[in-house]
């Protein structure tokens, strides 16, 4: 079998020193010895979402926060504005209608981004939202939405909230909360912090956190009043997940060590030389003007079969890579820069691109690709985390 390789958009590798912080025997998370774990990574996240705020952890999935900034600010009948473009931008429209919502779509063509121009015009039609619900990275489509123009489009009636799925973006792109007026921030263990999934966290403005008790929709474990009255004091209102809270101690040190500056200054390179390489072997980006730096989507060539080709990595090459979503399925696959990863892993990937789609009879030259991306990434430190 070859070896493994994860190059998906989330889960992502887990590096080395956080797998053995996990692999402690498990401590009890209301003894007095997890106190200190649980206050240093709640310093620390407030540094990496670059707010004097509080952020919550969860033990959930990345949705589980989704739910919960749903269940928290809105109630049935209300009319929050919702980016679609993607499937995560379709999942807050779903979400906000189980919970008795009927939201104001804001339809983007999957590959682009949205305009604030688009957003502003969903707030004239609906002049009584309240709530505007958008992600930062579309992991689905490669995308990455303009928050901070976003943000001044919410800013401009003082009782709205802009709440971010910054999932896949917290930690690869400058998304700061504070300065940009960001109410609710989303984010998982899955990505950027290279942990297993089963975390979630979730940033609350000082105007959010006014607004937790107008919402009149059933929440119990979502309830954020509960956390925010006993975490501030370094506890639960329900079970951590004490082992990846340990990763997570690990993890933050590694993201903190060099500084948030480099930690996107690497995920931008990464994006740059995999969307470069890709188009010097006669490929179609999807997301070809506002790329996330999470991942890249790259357009299945015509006449090849895309789930295909992503066995074909999978199976033949060891490199796990993601195909697309919901009307992109098929039609892309997504080569994921989060994680544990470093120049060479991207280097390898287009490597074995190259190898899978001369394989399945695409006209290439073996080569291209990884001369264009090894051209960029000399000089870059080849170094993860």
């Amino acid at each position: 079998m070859p070896k493994y390789r994860l190059l998906a958009p989330g889960p992502v590798p887990v590096p080395e020193r956080v797998l053995q912080a996990m692999a402690r025997p498990v401590l009890h998370h209301r003894a007095p010895e997890f106190i200190p774990v649980f206050e240093a990574v709640r310093a620390d996240l407030k540094r990496v979402f670059q707010t004097e705020e509080e952020v919550l952890i969860l033990a959930s999935s990345g949705t589980g926060a989704m739910e919960a900034a749903v269940s928290n600010f809105v109630s049935p009948g209300d009319r929050p504005v919702v980016v679609l473009g993607g499937k995560f931008g379709e999942r807050w429209a779903e979400l906000c209608t189980a919970y008795g919502a009927a939201p104001e779509c804001v339809d983007v063509e999957w590959g682009q981004a949205v305009t604030p121009e688009a957003v502003r015009e969903a707030f004239e039609r609906v002049p009584e939202a309240r709530c505007l619900f958008v992600q930062a990275s579309e992991t689905s489509t490669g995308v990455y939405h303009p928050i901070r123009e976003l943000a001044a489009v919410v800013r401009e009636h003082p009782d709205r909230l802009i709440i971010v799925d910054g999932i896949s973006a917290v930690g690869v792109h400058d998304l700061p909360t504070d300065a940009w007026g960001l109410d609710v921030v989303i984010s998982g263990s899955q990505k950027s912090f290279m942990l297993p999934p089963g975390l979630a966290f979730l940033s609350l403005s000082e105007r959010a956190r006014a607004e937790l008790g107008r919402a009149t929709g059933p929440r119990y474990y979502f309830d954020l009043r509960k956390e925010l009255a006993v975490q501030p004091e370094n506890q639960t209102a329900f079970t951590p997940a004490v082992s990846l809270i340990f990763g997570l101690r690990e993890s933050l040190q590694m993201m903190l060590a060099d500084g948030l500056a480099v930690a996107f200054e690497r995920h931008a390179m990464l994006c740059r030389a995999t969307r470069e390489a890709a188009v010097a072997l006669g490929l179609k980006l999807y997301a070809p003007v506002s790329p996330s730096h999470a991942c890249t989507a790259i357009r299945v060539p015509d006449g090849l079969d895309g789930k295909g080709l992503v066995r074909r990595l999978r199976d033949v090459y060891g490199f796990t890579i993601a195909g697309g979503q919901g009307r992109a399925a098929g039609k892309i696959f997504r080569i994921g820069h989060i994680g544990d990863l470093d120049a060479f892993d991207t280097i390898a990937a287009v490597a074995a691109l190259e190898m899978a789609l001369s394989d399945l009879g695409f006209p290439i030259k073996l080569g291209e690709g990884t001369r264009t991306a090894t051209e960029l990434l000399r000089d870059f430190p080849p170094r993860g985390g």
